[in-house]
């Protein structure tokens, strides 16, 4: 059908920070239960507050000495020893980023290897040939980044145990490491490209059998399942990605006459042919995984994830109707645009009341008309609907995107078909009676709640919710290829100690962890609408490498341990704070 060529997808935007006005509640550092993560930074643990427990429950690590100002390890002193021993070259850092990175990595391979097969693998109802495919599809490939980190480590080792040596060395350099294992991976191509075949194969047998879909919701529950699943399906072909950033820091960093140049840039050589390789795959996946995560957050709709349908924003916007201003969630896709009202079902979907198509659509904007900041009228064949964004710069995004995919839903030559399973009449009617005005705190649930649903509702749809704001897929896919794991301190906005973590940012989220040896995250947060500055002198953070995150009233302060790690860090927390800029990769390719 539909396919979005670069040109569309080139949208250079600046986005403003999130903004304190925002109607709906404060965001909450979500801490992860007995029953599941949650994995968006929706709390778990309901209105309870520190040290209380529910009769039945667990207590809840929102207590523990990690997440607790009284259980702060106060290690400035032996941090600084620490950085004092280790090496100052940016070659060395960036080395570094590459073994943190790859440790989580390997965790999340390990959710897809291990975890996963265990867990379904114990049920007949699981088809064999699915189980097969993705054994031998991951194995391999999690068994060849098991070498490739013991590699990396020992370089590590290394370089910091002779940092102070003045005699050059071999140590001294991970080009060549990066070389030599990119160079073993193209060995695991045909692995990698029948990585999209699992991801299908297992969707086809989640719709041929309920056993199976139920199955694989009860996995994503559990804590090592941090994120969807689908997204750890993916996770081989993006770290294609990460390797191709790193080695082009590296070959940016060295001279031409360094030793280890001529090995970076023959790596980024190799690892840039893979990409090109893989590239239609990974794109044509990402799109599908979108939509099968959608699809999990959408009620009174029909088969999602069909051929040709490109997933393209999805946000708030505010619905004007007899009632006045109404908050509803607006999904965009290449041949419609679908408004929904979140539901008030145990897993709290979103219900949608209507569809409009967007082949023989028009778009003005209409403040002056109806007197409603920042609005614009959406004029369908069938009907037409005023919508109101939050502030000038997204109803920017949403007007640019929508007449973007008016444009190509003109091009195609024919009306889209009807996604919804009830008919428009039912669902305008049922719209009239929603109440949407509810606080950020009222989507907690009980542990034991949680527990019970077929999937959580932690998904960046309800972040999106929750902060008043829209993420487009150009946002999803620049997201993949900025993630970052490594050692922070972090301190309170009223706390004197910093406490040392690990913390993982992937999927718009910051997940926190005592040491990268656990299985899964304590705790995490969500960064959609968040802002990301310096501290102000007034603020009295006197360390170096200081960041600070910030919305409306919650303040956490990171503290980096160099000027390197400290500015990636910067730049990927921007990533997800800050609509994207940059374009996609190339054109997209045909979906199925």
């Amino acid at each position: 059908m539909i396919q979005l060529g670069v040109k569309q997808w080139t949208l250079v935007r600046a986005r403003s920070p999130g903004s304190d006005d925002s109607p709906l509640g404060s965001p909450r550092l979500a801490v992860n239960g007995s029953g599941s993560m949650n994995g968006q930074g929706m709390g778990s643990t309901g209105a309870l507050g520190p040290g209380q427990v529910a009769e039945g429950q667990q207590l809840s690590p929102l207590t523990s000495p990690l997440l607790t100002e009284a259980g702060y390890v106060r290690n400035e002193d032996e941090e600084e020893a620490r950085r004092k021993k280790f090496p100052t070259d940016k070659a060395y850092f960036i080395a570094k980023e590459l073994l943190t990175t790859e440790r989580t990595y390997l965790n999340d391979l390990q959710v897809v290897t291990e975890s996963f097969q265990s867990s379904v693998g114990k049920d007949e109802a699981f088809p064999e040939s699915v189980q097969n495919l993705i054994s031998s599809s991951y194995d391999p490939v999690h068994k060849f980044h098991q070498g490739f980190l013991k590699e990396v480590e020992q370089r590590l080792a290394q370089w910091e145990g002779r940092s102070n040596a003045h005699i050059k060395g071999d140590y001294q350099r991970i080009g060549d490491v990066l070389l030599k294992n990119i160079q073993g991976l193209r060995h695991l191509t045909v692995h990698l490209q029948k990585h999209s075949e699992c991801l299908v194969e297992l969707e086809r047998a989640c719709r041929s059998s309920r056993k199976v879909e139920t199955l694989c919701r009860d996995f994503e529950q559990q804590r090592v399942c941090y994120l969807p699943f689908n997204i750890f399906l993916l996770r081989p072909l993006h770290r294609l990605l990460h390797y191709k950033l790193i080695l082009e820091r590296l070959c940016k960093h060295y001279p031409p006459t360094h030793d280890d140049f001529r090995d970076s840039r023959a790596g980024l050589a190799d690892i840039t042919e893979m990409v090109l390789q893989l590239q239609g795959t990974m794109m044509k996946m990402e799109n599908f995984q979108k939509l099968l995560e959608l699809k999990k957050d959408l009620t009174g709709i029909d088969n999602l994830a069909i051929r040709g349908r490109e997933f393209i924003r999805l946000g708030c916007l505010s619905k004007l109707s007899g009632k006045g201003l109404q908050q509803r969630m607006f999904f965009l896709f290449s041949d419609s645009l679908v408004y929904t009202s979140r539901g008030t079902t145990p897993v709290n979907q979103f219900k949608v009341h209507g569809q409009l198509p967007l082949y023989g659509m028009t778009i003005r904007e209409s403040e002056e008309e109806w007197g409603v900041p920042h609005s614009f009228t959406l004029f369908g064949q069938r009907q037409s609907v005023v919508v109101a964004a939050s502030c000038a710069s997204e109803m920017e995004r949403w007007v640019e995107d929508i007449r973007m995919a008016i444009d190509l839903a003109e091009q195609s030559s024919s009306p889209s078909d009807d996604l919804l399973s009830t008919s428009l009449t039912d669902n305008k009617l049922s719209e009239e009676g929603v109440a949407d005005q509810e606080s950020e705190e009222e989507l907690c649930g009980s542990r034991s709640s949680l527990e019970r649903q077929g999937h959580r509702g932690n998904t960046t749809v309800h972040v999106c919710w929750h902060r008043n704001t829209s993420v487009s897929m150009v946002d999803f896919s620049v997201a993949v290829e900025n993630q970052l794991s490594g050692n922070l301190l972090r301190k309170f906005k009223n706390s004197n100690g910093w406490q040392k973590l690990w913390v993982v940012f992937t999927n718009f989220s910051l997940f926190f962890y005592k040491s990268h040896q656990d299985d899964y995250p304590l705790a995490s947060l969500p960064l959609l609408g968040y802002s990301v500055t310096v501290p102000a002198e007034s603020e009295n953070i006197h360390k170096d490498y200081v960041f600070k995150l910030h919305f409306k009233s919650h303040v956490y302060y990171f503290r980096s341990e160099s000027e390197y790690t400290f500015e990636r860090w910067m730049e990927v927390i921007r990533s997800a704070t800050c609509s994207s800029s940059h374009p996609l990769p190339s054109t997209r390719k045909e979906l199925y």
